[in-house]
């Protein structure tokens, strides 16, 4: 299914196929971690009927992916009936092309279907600096939960790592 198309900018439902093309662009860029299983989990989770699993294409070539999940059973506000936006990326050679705002503007009218608010978790590391960035500027704002650290609220003054774990949660009115 096609959600929205330009000259340059597809977003569309997430394919098969995608997964290990996705997974080899990321390991390209340096993500020695990267797998196509994630996306195949993703793949799994719309089929349930948990999610819609989205992937961007510029140019016709895959360049980034968003999920949405309807009803979380994680993080600050799981098990409220307000959907969660989750694994969020745009490869790094397509970026600084609208391809992210393309994304996050399909993730929230869907979102906006369910609830009028959304939420999502960002990574605290320099490495999700522009995601944290376009969160703020698209109007997310902290929950006020605190830090997250492995799914659990970090309690104050207590050890954690920097890592892909650790994360904050924003969330957004819709209307």
């Amino acid at each position: 299914m096609i959600y929205y198309s330009d000259q340059e900018i597809t977003i569309r439902s997430l394919q098969p196929e995608d997964a290990d093309t996705i997974a080899a662009e990321e390991v390209a860029q340096g993500w020695i971690n990267a797998s196509p299983q994630k996306y195949y989990q993703r793949l799994q989770d719309q089929k349930d009927g948990k999610a819609i699993a989205l992937a961007a294409d510029y140019r016709r070539q895959v360049a980034g992916y968003i999920n949405v999940y309807f009803r979380p059973e994680q993080g600050a506000f799981a098990n409220q009936g307000i959907p969660e936006i989750v694994d969020f990326g745009v490869l790094e050679k397509y970026r600084c092309r609208g391809i992210g705002s393309k994304l996050m503007d399909v993730a929230e009218q869907i979102a906006g279907e369910y609830s009028d608010t959304v939420y999502l978790g960002v990574g605290l590391h320099s490495g999700y600096g522009s995601a944290q960035r376009l969160y703020i500027k698209r109007g997310y704002l902290p929950d006020g939960s605190g830090v997250w650290y492995k799914d659990v609220v970090c309690e104050p003054y207590s050890s954690c790592c920097n890592d892909d774990d650790l994360i904050l949660y924003l969330s957004k009115k819709l209307r």
